[in-house]
C-alpha cells in the first residue's frame, strides 16, 4: 500500500531479460533498511525487491517485472521506455503510523494515458491527458488519480480527456519535469471511484 507521495527519484542502472525483466535501480534510500521482499512503487508499479547492493556511493535495489506488467504499463513505450539512465518516481510501502498525505494507492497499474498538451498556468503546469474509454469512466473532476505513482487531483474531465495541475514542488521532487507530449504515463484509478462505479452498475 502506498500514498502517491513520491519520496525519491531513482535511476535505471541495468536491465536484463530473464523471461521476466530484471531491473537494477539506484536510489537515495539507505538500502540496509530495505528487506528483501519489500515492496517499492516504481513509476507507480508495485514491485518486489529481490536483490540489494551498492555501486560507488549509491545504493541500488533490483526487481523483477512480469510480462503482464510490461504489457499494461509504459515500461516499453517510446521515450518512457525503461533504459539505463532513465529516471523514475519511487515510493516505499506505507507503514503503520505514516502520514497519509495523498490517497490510498495499491501500485496495481490499470493502464496508460497519453499526454496531449502541456500549458504553463502561472507557476504551475497544466497537463491534458487522454485515457482509454475503459478507464475514463472512473475519472471525475476533483477526484484523485495516481499517474506515474504520483497522487494528483483531477481538475477537469471532457470525455476521455482529463487535466491536472502540477505545482512547482511536485515537478521539482519527481520526474514530471521530464515529460513531453506523446508520452504515456501509468494510470491507477482511485479505488473509491471503482467501487462507486460498480455500485451504480448493480443499482442499474
Amino acid at each position: 500500500m502506498f500514498t502517491g507521495i513520491i519520496t525519491d527519484v531513482g535511476e535505471i542502472l541495468a536491465l536484463e531479460d530473464r523471461g521476466d525483466l530484471r531491473a537494477r535501480i539506484a536510489c537515495r534510500y539507505e538500502v540496509e533498511t530495505i528487506p528483501l521482499g519489500a515492496s517499492i512503487a516504481c513509476d507507480g508499479i508495485c514491485l518486489t525487491v529481490v536483490e540489494l547492493g551498492h555501486e560507488g556511493d549509491r545504493g541500488w535495489f533490483a526487481v523483477d517485472v512480469s510480462a503482464e506488467t510490461v504489457a499494461k504499463t509504459n515500461l516499453r513505450h517510446g521515450r518512457t521506455a525503461w533504459a539505463p539512465g532513465r529516471r523514475i518516481n519511487l515510493e516505499r510501502a506505507l507503514r503503520v503510523g505514516d502520514e497519509l498525505g495523498g490517497h490510498i494507492v495499491s501500485g496495481h497499474v490499470d493502464g496508460t494515458a497519453g499526454i496531449e498538451a502541456l500549458r504553463p498556468e502561472g507557476d504551475s503546469l497544466r497537463v491534458t491527458f487522454r485515457a482509454p474509454d475503459t478507464l475514463a469512466r472512473f475519472i471525475a473532476p476533483k477526484g484523485s488519480i495516481a499517474l506515474n505513482g504520483t497522487s494528483l487531483t483531477v481538475n477537469e474531465v471532457e470525455g476521455s480527456r482529463f487535466g491536472v495541475n502540477l505545482i512547482p514542488h511536485t515537478r521539482a521532487t519527481t520526474t514530471w519535469d521530464d515529460i513531453a507530449t506523446g508520452d504515456l504515463v501509468n494510470v491507477e484509478i482511485d479505488t473509491l471511484a471503482r467501487y462507486v462505479a460498480r455500485l451504480r452498475e448493480l443499482d442499474g
